[in-house]
């Protein structure tokens, strides 16, 4: 629970290149998540280039942060052969959201940076990537070491809970 309840979105990382050891584990905890009739629909795309970072930091006016970040990861799906595929983007959060809590566990430091259900920016990161014809670009993860970190907020409010 301490992950749950320690996350925050970091925007600005050192300077300092993400063990490889460390990238596995992300990924591995991506791959751990549920998905709809276990169509696991996703691929994970990686990158540590400058030029391509520089790239993908330019498809929105929200993707800065990912410029001076040592990694990006970009989850995908596939839109071929799926059991649910009207359920293959929440599919998609829930292997996001493992990515953020491993980033928190192994003391490193992320964002969720929004791309689908908008297609423009979907198709600009599928072009940056040279994806397959079959594979959507879902979201953008900077993944680093913090330069600082703030306490995660309180967001606990009872008054939403409605027991029936």
């Amino acid at each position: 629970m301490n992950a749950i309840f320690n996350r925050v979105s970091v925007r600005q990382f050192e300077d300092k290149p993400v063990e490889n050891g460390l990238i596995v584990k992300i990924l591995r905890a991506a791959m751990a998540a549920p998905s709809a009739v276990n169509q696991q629909p996703w691929e994970f795309y990686v990158t540590t280039d400058k030029k391509i970072i520089s790239q993908l930091s330019e498809v929105t006016p929200y993707a800065t942060p990912a410029k001076n970040a040592p990694v990006v990861i970009i989850p995908c799906y596939r839109t071929d052969n799926l059991a649910a595929p009207m359920m293959v983007q929440i599919d998609m959060a829930i292997a996001t959201e493992n990515i953020l809590l491993e980033v928190e566990e192994l003391g490193l430091g992320a964002v969720m940076l929004g791309i689908a259900p908008l297609e423009d920016r979907m198709k600009e990161v599928e072009k940056i990537l040279n994806l397959p014809e079959n594979f959507r670009a879902f979201t953008l993860i900077p993944v680093g070491y913090p330069k600082n970190k703030h306490p995660q907020e309180d967001r606990y409010e009872p008054s939403k809970i409605h027991v029936i």
